[in-house]
């Protein structure tokens, strides 16, 4: 789906979850290859600025990159009648996540420092498979996580994923684990972790 029809649509349907004339709502889509720039992205991090469009766009963050292959989910929930604890919002995103990927058998974790769900690759390197950006409006929750399954992951190479530029902290994907899961089988494991996670 292409970036700026779901923005719309997803803006559309968060002031109508605000109003009470829509319950709550998650997609899981695809975007084309773009890259994304968060409030706090800095133009340095921007390293091909012609490889890609670049949008502009509300959630917290810096730079990422969208494209096939990666399962992007944009989560729309009513967080005031959820107790109104946005931090706990963003923790039960990263749970989410990490039960998901638990389903394939990766063990994924949180970093202090460090925005997203990370996969320990040995000797001292991670990688990033999942990122997770979001905004809060009147207390309903919008844009999401992105979940790499099978992703060109050379088309990070254009920018500085979330600022974070250590060698040692790249990007990987379930593919390039050696774990060859359909984006169905993907989007199962997301479906039962979060009934997990947030519907408890």
């Amino acid at each position: 789906m292409a970036y700026e029809t779901a923005i719309a649509a997803m803006e559309t349907r968060a002031a109508a979850i605000r109003a009470g004339t829509a319950p709550e709502q998650v997609w899981l889509l695809e975007h084309p290859s773009l890259y994304t720039a968060g409030t706090s992205a800095r133009i340095e991090d921007l390293l091909r600025p012609d490889r890609f469009p670049v949008h502009r766009t509300g959630r917290g963050g810096q730079y990422t990159y969208h494209g096939p292959g990666q399962r992007v989910a944009y989560v729309m929930l009513d967080l005031q009648a959820r107790g109104g604890d946005i931090r706990r919002y963003v923790c039960d995103l990263e749970e989410w996540v990490i039960g998901a990927l638990a389903s394939f058998n990766v063990r994924a974790e949180r970093r202090s420092g460090r925005i997203g769900i990370w996969v320990d690759r040995g000797g001292g390197r991670e990688g990033k498979i999942a990122a997770i950006g979001v905004r809060v409006r009147r207390w309903v929750s919008y844009h999401g996580i992105a979940v790499n399954l099978d992703p060109d992951l050379s088309h990070f190479d254009g920018i500085v994923p979330c600022g974070i530029a250590d060698p040692n902290f790249g990007v990987t994907s379930l593919h390039d684990l050696g774990i060859p899961a359909t984006m169905a089988e993907l989007d199962s494991a997301l479906i039962a972790s979060f009934e997990d996670v947030f519907e408890q």
